[in-house]
């Protein structure tokens, strides 16, 4: 071990008084072994392999067919020892590590220990007071704040704790154009414009800081930013997934519009996970005329919808892709507000943490009534009609109105059909008319019946068989295709046709056109009828089904035992399990919930959570690095109504987050990982927050908030690109990044290329990574080299003509501050050598006779054709695509 990190491990182990062995006993250090390896064969299943249990010590010294298990004291006469170390047992591949094989052997050798009398019997899921007992079980407690030296907020006073006992202190503050490049780019994911940061350096206001922090959380961009780290956790994609077809669905916005306007809004977060499980049990069935909230509450529900369902499509397996569908809702809500991997127990208890296989069938119980793999819907019959009754009616006399307009169409195709007959007829030999004719009108007889009662036609006798199979243009019947293929012979009786179809067909389709729009929410509801029981499979297999378990929670989250819904609830217009585990998950008492919401808060703005993993605070997750300071978060998070704009004022007004991103030689040797937060870590942007950059900084960033999402097509390289081959007018393209479609199997190269996740079902915790395909991505792609004529453009309309204007105002768009005079010099000589590389190779081009501006909404960029190409221009485009690509424009320092 790295000596080095000693003085951040030591604090999180237990305390051993100096010159003692602790004693190894089964429950702390031989059954997680034990678990983790054997339970499977020899505890779990209702028959044990050998007759042999190794769920407790005493079942160890008492058992099985080949005799005791473990001799207290005798490492070499204990079979169990004996096979482990020798590869026996566990079967399989995953044998045992020689640490593990060492803690078994010195544990019978120490005597075979237990830390107290073990029960008299035991049941399935039998947890150990150990296994209560770790961390993240706990009740939330709000400790005392700490008073070392230095630190005005109570983040500071927890970090500066442990940071003076290393002999550290936080770095001097950052400078003002840091600071607010870094409360931007964190808060709204957008650059500040040079003309704010100009305002706030100036700004000698003592609470200039604090006032620009409060103007940036009541941006419409700061819901845009920090909805976006939510979907990832809820696994928003515009398609379903599953398979290669990966169908969009064009409903799922509607959900990321609620996720925005909520976070700008600064609902509770404990509404905000309410209305997300159980907003359609607070809504009144059936879902008509829904007032605003009821559609939101709806939509909300969108929440359980977004992992992925190729039910709608053609599986092979269909039963298992709804089983899948409940497999991934389980695991996408108990990563997102547990922040516990319960998807591992479906097929046996978890290996690692305190959870049985019947918790897994107990939390599936609670969404099994809107997941019913029996009586199941696909995507398409799940959705909500938002036409009000009102709506219905009208679209009803609309659509009246246009069938009395296309019930010319019918006559006019038995006109047709008696001119083609009565034409056709005259083709057939004299002496056999007749006969042709009594079949052909058999025929007409039974294909207009057809068509009035959907029955089959008839059979014809076999002579008007034999008849219209020698003669088949007298088998006309009233179909339109049929009609205009016999009419092909007779042009002017073909083209009168199709010119009237097509005029009827235009009035009716006008006349549509008038109904009101049919819109739809993508939710999760219940329908009426029997409630399912929900089984546990045995080892997880469907076609195995065992003992029936009624709703409820972990039983490791409550003393009393665990939370479990005795009944369905009368009032509601669902059984109300949902609504009521949402409640249990957003008790004050809840150790979970908060705890892991404020983690992820702390990781967005730091890069690091208190708890590394942030989706795992079990017993193989990482251990908090400051377990006082996340409960303190985890409680004033709760105590002041789960505010989220509370929490980032705490963290974005605290000293740690105000420091200097640089490093010093006594931090980097104390703590050179920055685990205490002795200063401010550099993080790269997210892939967004890179193109939002960018089309930022070039000035082409179209702000329009909400609504369907912009498509992403295959250019000529077939590499997915945002938009089409041709801009649009309102330059939808340039929308930011959480309105570009988000396809599961197809994602935008410039968001995939850094790191924009699969959602699988979700997305846990981001890469972020530093590769080639990047700086490729930065120097070629034809989504940069747009972007750095953008820029040029904008900088020519805003500069002086002068080099040394032009290059200044580049820096500071892309950077906010001022480039240093070396800087400008190396600006302008580069401009001047990219000048003289290309005077010869672009000739001047006169200028568009117009400029047109598109009509635009409000939050769109004006579209204005651009001025032919110049020397000039393109060189300034070069030196713009440098900062673009620069480290500088990437990295949040």
């Amino acid at each position: 071990m790295n000596l080095k990190f000693l003085h951040i491990i030591l604090p999180l182990l237990p305390v051993i008084a100096v010159g003692e062995t602790a004693p190894l006993t089964f429950e702390k250090q031989v059954r997680p072994i034990l678990k983790a390896h054997c339970f499977q064969c020899h505890g779990e299943e209702e028959e044990h392999r050998g007759k042999l249990d190794t769920r407790l010590q005493r079942f160890l010294l008492k058992g099985g067919e080949s005799g005791p298990a473990v001799v207290p004291g005798v490492p070499e006469e204990s079979r169990m020892f004996r096979y482990v170390r020798d590869g026996k047992m566990p079967k399989g591949d995953k044998k045992l590590t020689s640490d593990e094989v060492a803690t078994i052997r010195d544990w019978i050798a120490g005597g075979a220990k237990t830390v107290r009398p073990e029960p008299e019997s035991i049941g399935p899921g039998y947890l150990t007071e150990e296994e209560r007992a770790h961390w993240a079980f706990q009740p939330v407690k709000k400790p005392n704040v700490p008073n070392p030296a230095g630190g005005n907020t109570p983040i500071d006073k927890f970090l500066l704790e442990r940071l003076q006992k290393e002999g550290l202190n936080f770095s001097p503050q950052a400078d003002q154009v840091a600071l607010i490049c870094r409360l931007y780019l964190d808060l709204i994911g957008l650059p500040p414009p040079p003309e704010e940061v100009d305002e706030f350096v100036a700004d000698q206001r003592p609470d200039a800081y604090e006032l620009l922090v409060e103007r940036l959380l009541s941006s419409p961009h700061y819901g845009e930013r920090w909805g976006r780290h939510w979907l990832d956790v809820a696994g928003y994609s515009d398609s379903e997934g599953y398979d290669d077809d990966d169908s969009l669905r064009p409903n799922a916005f509607r959900y990321r519009d609620f996720v925005v306007k909520s976070f700008n809004e600064d609902m509770p977060f404990d509404q905000f996970i309410r209305e997300q499980l159980a907003g359609d049990e607070m809504v009144p069935m059936p879902y008509q005329d829904l007032k605003e909230d009821e559609i939101r509450k709806l939509t909300a529900t969108g929440f359980l919808r977004m992992v992925p369902d190729g039910t709608g499509g053609r599986i092979p397996d269909q039963v298992l892709g709804r089983h899948e569908v409940m497999r991934a809702t389980v695991k996408q809500v108990s990563s997102a507000l547990l922040g516990l991997t319960v998807a591992c127990a479906e097929c046996h208890d978890h290996r690692y943490d305190p959870i049985p296989q019947d918790d897994y069938y107990r939390l599936r119980a609670i969404f099994e009534p809107a997941i019913d793999w029996k009586r199941w819907r696909n995507p398409s019959q799940r959705r909500v009609s938002l036409l009000t009754t009102d709506e219905i009616r009208e679209a009803a006399e609309i659509e009246k109105q246009a069938q009395e307009v296309e019930s010319v169409i019918q006559p006019k195709l038995v006109e047709n059909q008696k001119f083609i007959f009565e034409s056709e007829l005259l083709t057939i030999p004299e002496e056999l008319r007749e006969q042709v004719k009594a079949a052909g009108l058999a025929f007409q007889a039974a294909a207009e019946e057809n068509r009035i009662t959907r029955k089959p036609i008839e059979m014809l006798s076999p002579e008007n068989e034999k008849l219209l199979a020698k003669y088949p243009s007298l088998k006309v019947d009233t179909v339109e295709s049929r009609i205009l293929l016999f009419l092909s012979k007779y042009e002017n009786k073909l083209k009168e046709l199709t010119d009237f179809l097509a005029d009827v067909r235009k009035r009716a389709a006008d006349i549509r056109k008038t109904k009101p729009e049919e819109n739809f929410v993508r939710a999760l509801t219940e329908t009426p009828g029997p409630v399912p029981q929900t089984y546990i499979f045995a080892r997880g297999n469907r076609s195995q089904p065992g003992k029936v378990v009624t709703p409820g929670s972990l039983s490791v989250l409550s003393t009393d035992g665990p939370f479990e819904l005795q009944s369905d609830a009368p009032n509601l217009p669902s059984t109300g399990r949902r609504l009521a585990y949402a409640e249990f998950l957003t008790r004050r008492s809840h150790p979970l919930t908060a705890r892991v919401l404020v983690n992820r808060v702390w990781m967005h703005h730091f890069g690091r959570g208190i708890v590394a993993s942030p989706s795992n605070f079990g017993t193989r997750g990482e251990k908090p690095t400051h377990p006082e300071l996340l409960d303190w978060l985890a409680a004033e998070f709760m105590d002041k109504g789960w505010s989220m704009k509370h929490l980032h004022r705490l963290v974005v007004n605290s000293a740690a987050y105000r420091q200097s991103s640089s490093r010093h030689g006594e931090g980097q040797k104390i703590d050179s990982e920055n685990v205490l937060y002795w200063r401010m870590p550099i993080r790269r942007l997210e892939a967004e927050a890179v193109r939002d950059t960018i089309l930022a900084v070039s000035g082409t960033l179209n702000r329009l908030p909400f609504g369907a999402p912009v498509t992403v097509t295959p250019d000529a390289n077939q590499q997915m690109v945002v938009g089409t081959d041709k801009p649009s007018p309102g330059g939808d393209e340039n929308r930011r990044s959480i309105y570009v479609q988000r396809r599961r199997t197809s994602p935008a190269y410039v968001l995939e290329v850094f790191d924009e996740p699969l959602m699988e079902p979700i997305c846990e915790l981001r890469d972020s990574s530093t590769v080639a395909p990047q700086a490729l991505l930065l120097m070629n792609s034809s989504f940069i080299l747009e972007q750095a004529d953008a820029f040029a453009r904008r900088v020519i309309d805003e500069a002086e003509p002068d080099s040394r204007s032009r290059v200044i105002r580049a820096w500071r768009l892309a950077y906010g501050a001022t480039p240093s005079d070396s800087d400008v010099e190396d600006m302008v000589q580069y401009l001047g050598k990219q000048f003289d590389l290309l005077k010869d190779k672009i000739k001047p081009m006169p200028k568009p006779a117009q400029v047109t501006t598109a009509m635009k909404k409000e939050g769109e960029p004006e579209m204005k054709e651009p001025d032919p190409p110049t020397p000039e221009s393109k060189a300034l485009a070069s030196l713009c695509q440098v900062l673009l690509a620069s480290n500088r424009l990437l990295y949040v320092h």
